[in-house]
């Protein structure tokens, strides 16, 4: 239902994108084509950063559960006691908080730098960008859903119906929670923001970048999107390998 509003919202704020490019669609509709290579490669690209989105946005909840298991399994014993104590839950807490907000804050940052990039860059290639970013999103965010929650369910069913926990194909199961739990609750609802932050300000992007242009000409749009880009680059690495996971390192 959220990625269904979001993608209905991201679809006026691309027609209306096109509708100011285009004055009213009475002139550049040839460029709305996949003959048109920047369209094209707009398209290519917006379903690129999807993928990174959720590949990214998985990485980041990984690696603060294992960070948490790892406190878990050094400071809270439960032999002889019921639950852990306010002081470890908190702690728990706080390494997956503190590893989501370092995962979201990478993920936001490319995401700005990456729309500002590509709405400087050419303003067709932005339209494919942002079709690209909508479609992709809505089918990305279904599957992921749909495969999270099969995922997860065939856990219980093997725990429950089955009743063959401890078993190997219990352990093959668990994959319901190292992937499935991320899949369902983690990347795919975040599709929905991602959607509607990028179509609602690339709509202010692209009319910045078409007035930049207008006035100073095309060279210095073009410089402001490699460097926009450049940035971007930067935080899609900070995304991945600054939120390893590192044999020894502590939490």
């Amino acid at each position: 239902m959220l990625i269904g509003t979001a993608v209905v919202g991201a679809t006026t704020m691309i027609f209306a994108t096109i509708v100011m490019l285009t004055h009213g669609l009475t002139q550049n509709l040839e460029l709305l084509s996949l003959l048109h290579a920047p369209f094209l490669l707009g398209l290519i690209a917006g379903g690129a950063v999807i993928y990174w989105f959720t590949g990214a946005s998985t990485q980041a909840v990984t690696t603060g559960a294992y960070r948490a298991v790892e406190f878990i399994k050094r400071n809270i014993k439960l032999e002889g006691s019921e639950k852990a104590s306010v002081e470890d839950s908190k702690k728990v807490v706080e390494i997956c908080t503190k590893y989501a907000q370092k995962g979201m804050f990478n993920i936001f940052l490319v995401v700005f730098f990456s729309t500002l990039a590509f709405a400087f860059l050419e303003p067709f290639f932005f339209i494919g960008y942002l079709i690209s970013i909508a479609i992709f999103g809505l089918f990305q965010a279904i599957f992921m859903a749909n495969a999270g929650g099969a995922w997860d369910n065939a856990k219980k069913v093997v725990e429950t119906e089955l009743r063959a926990k401890g078993t190997e194909l219990h352990a093959a199961t668990v994959v319901g929670d190292t992937v499935g739990d991320p899949f369902k609750d983690t990347s795919s609802v975040s599709l929905n923001p991602i959607i509607k932050f990028t179509t609602l300000f690339g709509l202010l992007a692209v009319e910045l970048a078409v007035s930049v242009t207008a006035t100073q000409g095309p060279t210095l749009t073009h410089i402001l999107s490699a460097i926009f880009f450049v940035l971007s680059l930067i935080f899609v690495y900070r995304s991945f390998y600054g939120m390893r996971i590192e044999t020894g390192e502590q939490s």
